[in-house]
């Protein structure tokens, strides 16, 4: 849906807006694809590109080494956006993009360990620098931590039945590599859940993938951090693939479109009306010729908030 971003953060971003040269941060750079849309379409604006995988940063450094100073590139989590642009003296932004999840590059590169439909090291960092991998949570967590990153994180109804499974697994030998995994959920799963349920293993790579990376808690403190960079009349829009993600994207915008005036008063209370209106009405989804062109879109759900007010940058 890369149009439909350029599309819906245009306004924020067009020439004539409040700053010379607009501002937007690519939260989730990864191979660049966005951040190159974006500065071929907009050739006044200036991208901030976040990734905290360093080979997506230079993939993405060489693919848009063209633009010059107009793309600044730095290795960090998203949720650490107000310390990004602290370090380069940027008070407000116009624009930001959240594309949520693992990324493409990541899941075509089999060493990553992101995809189950390959035999691969259980790694699953988006940054390789960390100490978390997938095979540790496997072999050194308990049952009961097992259970609920499952539960949790991958809403997996048979999360009891997996953890006790891995445990007796583990306990013969530590588990290294993501077909070994496999093969357990296939015979753990029951039949009729394989048959109706799609892959067996997406449940328990996702959750995985979460735990290692963190990847809701990053997301509860990124949101914030990028409303409270937003000049009035700017916008960030958030991508997201899947229900976890996707509720706290919809239950941070309800609660900063939402007047706070005291419930029985006659009128609207000036200092309570919201500081931000929602662009886009619920979650959009793909259209049927975006579907056609990248099937993997097919879960996305795209919301996006404009700042009206810059009473609360809280």
């Amino acid at each position: 849906m890369a149009a439909r971003m350029t599309e819906l953060l245009g306004p924020a971003l067009a020439a004539g807006t409040h700053t010379a040269a607009p501002v937007l941060v690519d939260a989730t750079l990864g191979a660049g694809g966005h951040s190159e849309l974006f500065l071929n379409t907009f050739p006044q604006v200036r991208v901030i590109g976040i990734d905290r995988d360093r080979t997506a940063l230079d993939i993405a450094g060489q693919r848009l080494a063209s633009f010059g100073d107009r793309i600044i590139l730095r290795q960090a989590r998203f949720d650490e956006i107000g310390d990004v642009l602290d370090d380069l003296g940027v008070i407000t932004i116009d624009a930001a993009l959240f594309d949520l999840g693992v990324s493409s590059m990541q899941i075509d590169r089999p060493d990553r360990g992101f995809a189950y439909a390959v035999d691969a090291p259980l790694d699953m960092r988006m940054n390789a620098d960390e100490p978390l991998t997938a095979a540790d949570v496997l072999n050194t967590y308990s049952h009961g931590e097992l259970a609920r990153i499952l539960s949790e994180y991958g809403e997996e109804r048979f999360a009891g039945k997996i953890a006790s499974a891995v445990l007796r697994e583990r306990a013969r030998e530590p588990f290294t590599t993501s077909a070994r995994l496999v093969e357990l959920l296939y015979a753990t799963i029951p039949a009729a859940t394989r048959r109706t349920g799609g892959h067996p293993a997406k449940r328990t790579f996702q959750a995985l993938r979460i735990e290692v990376n963190h990847e809701l808690d990053a997301l509860r403190r990124a949101i914030p951090a990028a409303l409270a960079a937003l000049r009035v009349g700017g916008r960030v829009a958030v991508m997201s693939y899947q229900s976890l993600e996707d509720r706290i994207i919809k239950r941070e915008f309800a609660t900063r479109v939402t007047d706070t005036t005291p419930a029985g008063l006659p009128v609207e209370l000036p200092d309570a009306a919201p500081d931000f209106r929602l662009v886009t009405r619920g979650a959009e989804r793909p259209d049927d010729r975006e579907l056609s062109d990248n099937p993997r879109s097919a879960p996305v759900r795209v919301r996006v908030i404009e700042r009206v007010d810059e009473k609360d940058r809280s």
